[in-house]
């Protein structure tokens, strides 16, 4: 049960950032990039976009999806087994789109947007601790 919540407080994380993310590209504000300063190349890339739906959209969605699976695990409403297989399929997927959007930033953007890179470390970290409660 630790796991899950684990996961639950991170995904919490993450729909803040998202949030955040998206109410500054609905205001047609640039976020505040505390590091780095490459946010507005990032997110105003070509690569801020799959099928015309944004990212930051995407994240969230996924964000809310992982919390709401979680928080079912965490409160044992039933069928775990395949709450928990789709939590860690939802996971692993997240955590390669981000792996992929992080190499974008690096090699084809060339520019690095806290907010993204933040958002890419609270996935991974949620699939370490998938892989170290598997592990376990």
């Amino acid at each position: 049960m630790t796991t899950f919540a684990l996961i639950f407080t991170l995904s919490a994380i993450g729909i803040s950032e998202t949030v955040y993310l998206i109410k500054m590209r609905l205001a047609a504000e640039e976020p505040v990039c505390p590091i780095g300063g490459g946010c507005e190349a990032v997110l105003g890339s070509a690569y801020s976009k799959i099928f015309f739906v944004p990212n930051d959209i995407l994240g969230l969605l996924a964000y809310i999806a992982i919390s709401v699976i979680s928080a079912l695990l965490v409160i044992e409403v039933g069928a775990e087994n395949f709450l928990s297989l789709a939590l860690k399929i939802l996971v692993a997927l997240a955590s390669l789109a981000s792996l992929f959007f992080t190499y974008l930033q690096w090699r084809v953007v060339r520019a690095w947007c806290f907010w993204c890179l933040m958002s890419a470390f609270t996935i991974w970290l949620q699939g370490i601790i998938i892989l170290i409660s598997v592990a376990i």
